[in-house]
């Protein structure tokens, strides 16, 4: 399969290519020494709640369309296999609990670092499907694997709730097919074939942002319970046993 889905797509090397490369095998060789400690708390939760193995892997389209094996933290149950939908329904109930906390915050992804070393994923790249939507690289949409494929860019930013999108009724994988797969395509086609160094390295800021930043920005923003009674006693407003006030977070 990987010979059909190669034709056509080797494209030249290129001084950015090879400086993309530099940094990423800085970038994930650094991030992987910093985030050692929630590393090994992650693998520590996971194995508790639910056993071996620790990583999930699945092959998926690189690079000229060769396959490679990607990793994540497991966020489904361990009896689960790839027998089920490729893709991650709302309220999916193979996750597990430890798994939909990974889900949310998108450390899960964080095993794809050892991708990125290997030299398998840059950090920038269009997201590499799985071997499943191998057919949809067709009219066209084939260019996008001329690009190593990437932990972060603008449609994993874009669609990083698409399962939202998902119709609640009817055959979901045909919707990816027909709808959000050339919706992700033709962005990352009209993005990897303009792109800069620069504009990758504000993706990855922007990925960085709403993956820490927003989080930690909207749990500072959040009033503190003294805080709130003290308002309430001012005001003359008694305190209830209810949900007003309650925070909702979203994935």
């Amino acid at each position: 399969m990987s010979e059909t889905v190669n034709a056509g797509c080797a494209g030249p090397a290129a001084p950015a290519v090879r400086l993309r490369r530099v940094i990423d095998v800085l970038g994930a060789g650094t991030v992987i020494i910093v985030s050692l400690p929630i590393l090994l708390v992650i693998a520590l939760a996971v194995w508790i709640e639910g056993g071996r193995p620790i990583l999930y892997s699945q092959l998926r389209l690189g690079l000229n369309g060769a396959p490679f094996r990607m990793y994540k933290f497991r966020k489904f149950r361990a009896d689960c296999d790839d027998r089920g939908s490729p893709l991650t329904m709302v309220n999916d109930n193979r996750m597990t609990t430890i798994g939909g906390l990974l889900a949310a915050f998108k450390l899960d992804e964080l095993p794809q670092l050892w991708n990125i070393l290997r030299g398998d994923m840059s950090f920038v790249g269009p997201r590499p499907e799985t071997l499943v939507f191998a057919d949809c690289f067709r009219n066209g949409f084939e260019k996008i694997l001329e690009h190593r494929p990437g932990l972060v860019g603008p449609c994993q930013i874009l669609f990083r709730h698409e399962n939202e999108l998902f119709p609640p009724d009817g055959n979901v994988a045909d919707f990816y097919r027909e709808v959000l797969f050339p919706a992700k395509a033709k962005i990352d086609l009209a993005y990897y074939s303009n792109r800069t160094v620069m504009s990758d390295l504000r993706w990855i800021v922007q990925a960085g942002w709403i993956a820490v930043g927003e989080p930690l920005l909207n749990r500072m923003r959040r009033p503190r319970p003294e805080s709130q009674s003290q308002s309430q006693s001012q005001s003359g407003i008694a305190p209830t046993g209810g949900s007003v006030g309650a925070n909702l977070f979203q994935k």
